[in-house]
């Protein structure tokens, strides 16, 4: 298993925000000291500016280098671009290292998959899944899904990928939740909303039936947006989720037997390090 991370990405932080340097560090020393998963390391690729604007406007470019927060969870940090840009760096990476056949991670912050063409939101700046998507459009590939786990519908995604026939978008999530989006399925969008308070059995029925749409789409490559606060003692959310679910969702995602990028979201538990290990693990079959 190919991991992209860092170490920049953990320079930045605001006291008492869930997405916080410990989320990245804590991951790299895990798998740095694990022995069951071998892994190797990568940094993130060199962006272009013209990948930027096929998913983002000039406008919200700009505004990522003005010291002024979006919102109270989406402040404007020090360098902000910089850390956002190579977030997106990280998932071209694993873009490359997929279609050459070997699975990879990407592991940085900050995340991505609310962040909307015109928008930085819900602790996200660039939409590094839907940047990677694009791009692997733009080289021909077709037929490319997303698969996002994270349990906040990725609206931002859905708006950027929406209604392009040569790509589809698979969130399942819990509604009514943040961002207050992906209640019901629309031209190239399929959700699959999950109450609050649903059983584990319930969630991860809801995960098995979008995984079988997925394989039914019959994709040629496929990007995850990996959030794993659908662990059941993520502090937001209340979803019932265990660790072996996400080795489970990675077995899952590896059966499909096509290119498999996958990129770091959410997921705000102190087992995180632990989640993210099974997931891999499921990936690579070990």
């Amino acid at each position: 298993m190919i991991v992209i991370t860092d170490e920049r990405c953990t320079a930045y932080h605001q006291p008492g925000h869930p997405e916080r340097p410990a989320r990245v560090a804590g991951t790299v020393e895990k798998l740095r000291t694990q022995t069951r998963l071998p892994v190797t390391w990568a940094a993130p690729a060199p962006v272009r500016e013209n990948q930027l604007r096929r998913a983002h406007s000039a406008s919200l470019l700009e505004r990522l280098s003005v010291p002024l927060d979006f919102d109270a969870d989406t402040p404007a940090y020090p360098d902000l671009r910089a850390h956002a840009e190579r977030s997106v760096g990280g998932a071209l990476k694993a873009l490359d290292l997929a279609l050459e056949g070997q699975p990879a991670f990407s592991l940085l912050r900050p995340p991505g998959h609310h962040a909307t063409p015109h928008r930085a939101m819900g602790f996200c700046y660039l939409n590094s899944v839907a940047i990677a998507v694009l791009e692997a459009l733009a080289r021909g590939h077709r037929r490319v899904a997303v698969f996002d786990f994270d349990v906040h519908h990725g609206n931002g995604t859905e708006d950027i990928l929406r209604g392009r026939p040569d790509c589809a978008f698979f969130s399942v999530h819990q509604f009514p939740a943040f961002p207050g989006t992906g209640e019901s399925s629309h031209e190239n969008a399929h959700n699959y909303p999950v109450p609050p308070g649903a059983s584990r059995a319930e969630y991860r029925g809801e995960l098995a039936r979008a995984l079988e749409d997925l394989r039914r789409y019959q994709p040629t490559l496929v990007a995850v947006s990996a959030g794993f606060d659908a662990f059941r003692e993520d502090p937001l959310s209340d979803a019932a989720l265990e660790v072996e679910d996400f080795a489970w969702l990675g077995e899952s995602l590896r059966g499909l037997g096509v290119p498999v990028f996958s990129v770091l979201e959410g997921g705000y538990s102190s087992r995180l390090p632990d989640l993210v290990l099974a997931y891999l693990c499921g990936l690579a079959g070990v």
